[in-house]
């Protein structure tokens, strides 16, 4: 027996969803290619050193992301999920909230000394020009204070958690920043600044975990 025909309206949306799911694969190469192209060249990349790495034109950078500050965009999401990750996933049900602590403020200094340059690319916004009013960054801070609140929160009330959480986030990245800039054969170790941060956020919460 001959199948029916599909409609004409199901062939177009057939189409359709092939080629916006073509578009997203596209986008996630160029995004791929972009975070190349900051290893490459560092944090200043401009957008024609993004698009001889992805062996495309400008032109084409513009029609999947619309502008430069949509390809910045693009990017962050792919490192907010990477520390967001990383930070939720260091959090196990059986450890003490001393040492989430320390699993958390490592797994954020672990992107940072892996990648730093793409990390400086997200806080530093070489490919924007001007403020930002839903700035990116802030949503990254926000997820990991809320992870941090999440395990402070079940002996601090909830908006003490929340404000340690994002004192916390905070110190860590200004901490952060200052690490990269310091001389490489001078500044602490990754595990010596977790240690110190972590001693630091700890002795400010420690009342609360003490019998």
């Amino acid at each position: 027996m001959t199948s029916a025909t599909p409609p004409p309206d199901a062939r177009v949306d057939g189409r359709a969803s092939r080629w916006e799911e073509h578009r997203r694969q596209r986008r996630v190469e160029l995004v791929d290619h972009t975070v190349r192209a900051i290893r490459r060249h560092g944090a200043g990349v401009g957008l024609d050193d993004i698009a001889a790495q992805a062996g495309t034109s400008k032109t084409v950078l513009y029609r999947h992301f619309e502008d430069r500050t949509g390809l910045y965009r693009a990017v962050t999401e792919r490192v907010e999920g990477q520390i967001v990750g990383r930070v939720r996933s260091s959090v196990t049900a059986d450890a003490s909230p001393r040492e989430v602590l320390e699993s958390v403020i490592d797994a954020y200094l672990g992107l940072v000394e892996r990648d730093p340059e793409l990390y400086r690319f997200v806080i530093r916004r070489p490919l924007v020009d001007g403020p930002l009013d839903d700035d990116p960054v802030p949503g990254i801070t926000s997820q990991v204070a809320d992870t941090i609140a999440g395990v402070l929160g079940g002996s601090t009330p909830a908006g003490v958690a929340h404000l340690w959480a994002v004192a916390l986030v905070g110190s860590v990245q200004a901490c952060a920043d200052d690490w990269l800039a310091a001389d490489a054969s001078s500044r602490l170790s990754r595990s010596e600044l977790t240690r110190q941060l972590a001693d630091l956020a700890w002795h400010g919460v420690a009342q609360t975990y003490r019998s």
